[in-house]
Parts: C-alpha cells; structure tokens; sequence
C-alpha cells in the first residue's frame, strides 16, 4: 500500500518560493549600491555634458537628379568641455548632412581626446553620390530646394565616448549630437554660389544606450 505524502511538494515550494525572495533581495541590494556610486560620483565630479556648435558650413555644390544626390560641403563646429575633472575620449564620428530627413552628405571626423576644460575645432568635408532616387523622394527634395526661405538642413554627428577621471574610465557610450536650424538658399540659375545660414542653428547632445535590440535617446 502507497501513502501520500504532501510535505515534500510543500517543502519544495518553500524552496523555490526562498530563492526567490533571496533573488530579488540581492537585486535590490545591487541597484542600491549602483545609486550610491552613481550619487557619489556626480557629488564628486559634478559632470555635465559636452556641447557642440556649427561655427562654419559652407556648401560647394548641390545636385538632384533620379540618378541620385551630387553634393559637396565643408563644415567646422566647436565643442566645449566645461568640465574641470572629466575628460572625453572619442572614437571617430560619422558626420551626415540631411535635408528632409534624407542623406544628402556623408563624411567624418578622426577620434580625438577632449580635455578638461577646453573647446576644440572640428573640421569635416561631406560628399554624396547616392543609389538612384525614388519619385517621391526625388519631388520631396526639390520642393524643399525650391522654397522662398531655403532647404532647411541637418546636421548628425554620430560617435561613441568614454569618460576619464584620473585612473577611472566609463566604458564606451553612444553620442548623438544633433544641429538644426541650418538653411541654404540655392539660386536657380546655377551660376552664382549657395548661400548658408547658422545664425539659427542649435546643436544637441544625447546619448544612445542599447539594452538588446532597441536604442533609446536620453
């Protein structure tokens, strides 16, 4: 004759049921401890972010057609580390150029180190020979060049960075910065050079962070 026996299945739910609760203790104590360093450091280095301005954007030649986009730009922009025991170390940036949200300029910019306390000049040169372009990408275009007040641009930097403090380093971080309030005029005739505008332009910093597939902006 065969006995139930029930205490056994309780006693393994009591062990599952511990695990669990030691799980999400120690979890609790490792984001605690993540707080408190994150608390202490900004107490300690008090860090801001860099900043980025357009000083130059020049625009040599600016061709539509289906067979795709010919262009040609020289830009410079100026960033500024205003921290006084934080530096910047970057890897090289992706430099693109957009009108309407649609490439019409890639170029880059070497890796460099951004010392505490210091503003560095950037320089970049932007060239495209896109795929052909579809038709309503190609009107799209076109009407933006042929407005009264001018194509309004946009420029993307896109680069990874780690922070240095003494013999402390973060580990690589996406950037993004972002420049609008670019405008060009380009005349119809062709003959006499684009004219562009910074006067309105507006750069800003966001840092990229991946948690698997998905990339979130902060």
């Amino acid at each position: 004759m065969s006995f139930y026996r029930p205490g056994r299945r309780h006693r393994r739910g009591c062990c599952c049921c511990r695990l669990c609760i030691w799980t999400t203790i120690a979890v609790f104590i490792l984001l605690l401890l993540a707080a408190a360093a994150a608390a202490l450091f900004y107490v300690v280095y008090r860090p801001h972010r860099p900043s980025f301005s357009v000083t130059s954007f020049r625009l040599g030649y600016l061709s539509i057609a289906p067979s795709g986009v010919k262009s040609k730009f020289s830009l410079t922009v100026t960033t500024w580390n205003p921290n006084k025991k934080l530096v910047y170390v970057y890897s090289p940036i992706d430099v693109t150029v957009l009108a309407s949200d649609i490439t019409i300029g890639k170029g880059d910019i070497p890796a460099f180190i951004h010392g505490k306390r210091n503003s560095i000049v950037l320089k970049s040169s932007a060239t495209n020979s896109s795929q052909p372009l579809g038709s309503e990408t190609l009107t799209k275009l076109k009407a933006a060049i042929k407005a009264k007040t001018g194509v309004s641009l946009k420029l993307r930097l896109d680069s990874k960075a780690k922070v240095k403090a003494g013999s402390f380093k973060t580990p690589m971080i996406g950037v993004r910065v972002i420049c609008d309030g670019i405008r060009a005029v380009i005349p119809a005739s062709g003959k006499a050079r684009p004219v562009v505008s910074i006067a309105d332009a507006i750069c800003e910093v966001k840092t990229l962070i991946k948690i698997w597939k998905p990339t979130f902006l902060f």
